[in-house]
């Protein structure tokens, strides 16, 4: 018997070992467990993933895993398969994948499973107990009449009566007893019913998913912001978890939307965890052992939560399904809306997409028929849709980033007691410090790009590789004064600040929110109203809802218009869309300055007059014209080192060596350097990788990839594939 083992290492294979030597607390090994073993001079937690007959290396050179940590696999059969599967779409090593799943202290070694220890009492306890009392220790005998009576009890409940040395001094007697036992597996859950009126479209929605219960079914739910997704998903939730299911609930970024977490748990008594980056390794793995044992009913994450062991899953949600959060891009490079869709396949389980943007590749799959299309496409009761303009920049004047016509609105607006929301998808004070004198432009010596003016900081910040520098007082090259060139977050507030004196402002970017708990603080002030201005970034588009907003104002609307990456106007529309949805959610009616170079854009004037999908539709044809996803599948090869020339001649090897696989409906372009050539020291640069099916492309990234494994490069030369990449530049 050979134990296959998948270690977290950038090897891309797993490792063979025999079986631990007898004594091991689990002899009978299991896929799933996690195995402790030696791996030259370290000993490694891995997951076993097989077992075979016989090794390709001979039985001599197999060394023995040292202990089985588990009774029972660490993953539902489910997703256990899917990290597998994973691992070989993305193709990624299998032992990293694994390893992203699990929390840290698993990762450790830690017992997986929560074991609570209980207190009871013994034969000698009770022989003790039936003796006539006496004066002596009276609390230690309070006690024992006191666990007689409830059979058994936890040291947290008996903490609460008694002081918990008595435990350890009637243990020491013989009288009591401590014997640990798994907590209860299942909390009976109360929904509470919901506190609003479906609209028809909402019922229609609700009543068409419920029908597809318990079995696999993709749903997009396309509503206009403000249309009410989320009621849809709790009705939905509530009837599969009454069947005794657990349902799994993705958002883009967990600390934007507290709002959501909190809905969840006033329609639902418990259950209701939460998985996230931010937690403490002990929160995450509480989290994780709860869903794990079914403790959980609904747990609530950001993308890695997919992974989430789920032995009861009976549904998935991916709120906002569109957005680019879900994409991993650094190490694994997984979608987790695309994982979802396939654990619901694999589940047999219903998962249903939210959006107000569906990206073009969800819309494609609904037109297609492969997904079914759920409309909502109004507000419910009086909210109306917000009025949209755009503010000509080229006819109207602009203070510092700010036109005439936008000061006016913002005005108006506060007047009639209004809150307004301007968005500027650009941190810091000014992209850049320029010397008037002779051109100079503070640059980041690691990167080829200029440093940001934080000012507030006094501080330049490269936002590419994190270099930072003091603000310098005058040019080092002509000795005259510098002069910030461009608007940020942090100027934009300055500016409103002086013109709106009596306005409260509030500034929503990820300077603002580096510290726990300060974007609730932000967002708290909004809602109640203290805040009559908020200034923020892309953070601003992610779900939020603002009762009291009437005005957005969008200063810059043009940095997706020509941009070099296909996706980028998509990108631009969402946005747009999604930030304008702030405004009017109430019965006060909203309106939406959008400022721009371009007012003819056909862009902008479409989505204007027309919406989104009227939009998505003209992309999604330009897309088949062009034959770019979804009508066709990429793979981009990237790679850095901080010798240019070995960079480009281990691209160049690569190409060639793809090349020499014959695969004519392959296409390899490039090399071809980032849109940011050099970052932290290192030149960046890749390959794309394009064909129009998608087994096609993942038969020969198999036969390619190792080939590239076996190339010589230099020292220090890193490179990694992104299959179905959301960025090509």
């Amino acid at each position: 018997m050979i134990l296959q083992v998948a270690l977290d290492t950038p090897l891309r294979r797993v490792f063979d070992y025999l079986p631990p030597a007898q004594g091991s607390a689990h002899a009978v090994p299991r896929p799933g467990v996690r195995v402790l073993v030696p791996f030259g001079r370290q000993r490694l937690i891995g997951i076993l993933v097989g077992i075979v007959a016989e090794s390709t290396l001979p039985l001599p050179k197999l060394k023995a895993a040292h202990e089985l940590l588990d009774e029972h696999p660490v993953f539902d059969p489910v997703t256990f398969d899917l990290l597998r599967w994973a691992a070989d779409y993305y193709h990624h090593p299998i032992g990293e994948v694994y390893a992203a799943a699990l929390p840290a202290s698993l990762r450790k070694g830690l017992p997986a499973a929560a074991r609570i220890e209980y207190f009871s009492l013994t034969d000698q306890g009770r022989e003790e107990l039936s003796r006539p009392s006496s004066k002596r220790a009276p609390q230690q005998r309070a006690l024992l009449s006191w666990l007689a009576d409830r059979t058994q009890a936890t040291a947290d409940e008996v903490g609460e009566a008694f002081p918990l040395k008595f435990l350890k001094n009637l243990a020491a007697r013989g009288w009591i007893a401590a014997h640990p036992e798994a907590p209860q597996s299942v909390i009976p859950m109360q929904t509470h019913p919901g506190e609003l009126a479906l609209t028809g479209a909402q019922a229609q929605a609700v009543e068409t998913i419920l029908a597809t219960l318990p079995n696999f079914s993709a749903h997009l739910l396309y509503g206009v912001t403000g249309s009410g997704k989320t009621e849809v998903y709790l009705r939905v939730i509530a009837a599969a978890i009454a069947a005794g299911g657990q349902a799994l609930v993705l958002v883009p970024e967990i600390a934007l939307t507290p709002q959501l977490v909190e809905r969840f748990r006033r329609r639902f008594s418990a259950g209701v965890a939460v998985v996230h980056s931010a937690l403490t390794d002990n929160e995450r793995r509480d989290a994780w052992r709860a869903a794990h044992g079914g403790h959980a009913r609904i747990i609530i994450g950001t993308r890695s939560a997919v992974f989430t062991s789920l032995p009861r899953l009976s549904l998935i949600v991916v709120d906002e399904e569109h957005d680019a959060s879900y994409k991993q891009h650094e190490g694994f490079r997984y979608s987790a809306r695309d994982l979802a869709v396939m654990r619901a396949r694999s589940a047999d389980v219903p998962v249903i997409l939210g959006s107000a943007t569906p990206s073009l590749e969800t819309l494609e799959n609904a037109a297609s028929g492969r997904y079914l299309k759920h409309l909502l496409p109004q507000r419910p009761g009086a909210a109306q849709p917000p009025r949209m303009w755009l503010v000509d920049l080229r006819r109207h004047a602009a203070e510092q980033g700010i036109s005439t016509p936008a000061m006016q609105a913002i005005d108006q607006h506060l007047k009639a007691g209004g809150q307004v929301i301007v968005f500027l998808n650009r941190r810091g004070y000014a992209p850049s410090l320029f010397c008037n004198s002779c051109g100079w432009v503070a640059p980041c010596a690691r990167c080829d790009a200029r440093m940001t003016l934080h000012r507030r900081a006094q501080q330049l910040r490269c936002h590419h590789c994190g270099a930072q520098a003091l603000v310098p007082a005058i040019c080092g090259s002509c000795g005259q004064a510098l002069l910030p060139v461009g608007q940020g977050t942090e100027r934009i507030e300055e500016i409103l600040a002086r013109y709106f004196p009596d306005a409260p402002l509030a500034r929503l970017d990820r300077d603002s929110a580096t510290a726990r708990g300060s974007i609730q603080s932000v967002l708290g002030r909004v809602h109640s109203g203290e805040a009559r201005i908020l200034i923020g970034t892309q953070m601003l588009t992610k779900g939020h809802h603002f009762p009291d907003v009437t005005l957005v104002v969008i200063l810059d609307a043009d940095q997706g218009l020509f941009a070099s990456d296909f996706r980028a106007t998509e990108r631009l529309a969402q946005t747009i869309t999604q930030v304008a949805g702030r405004a009017g959610r109430e019965t006060r009616a909203g309106e939406v300055l959008i400022q721009t170079q371009f007012p003819e854009h056909p862009l902008l004037n479409r989505l204007i007059n027309e919406g989104y999908e009227s939009f998505a539709l003209s992309a999604l044809e330009e897309r088949r014209e062009a034959a770019w996803p979804p009508f066709s599948r990429l793979a981009l090869l990237r790679a850095e080192a901080k010798d240019s020339a070995a960079l480009d001649a281990f691209l160049r090897a690569a190409a060639a060596s793809g090349h020499a696989l014959g695969e004519s409906a392959v296409q390899i372009l490039g090399p071809a350097a980032a849109l940011i050539a050099r970052r932290a020291d290192h030149f960046r640069a890749h390959l794309l990788v394009e064909t129009a099916v998608r087994s096609t492309l993942q038969r020969f990234l198999g036969l390619w990839l190792p080939r590239i494994d076996d190339l010589p490069r230099p020292a220090g030369l890193r490179w990694s594939i992104d299959v179905d990449p959301l960025e090509v530049d």
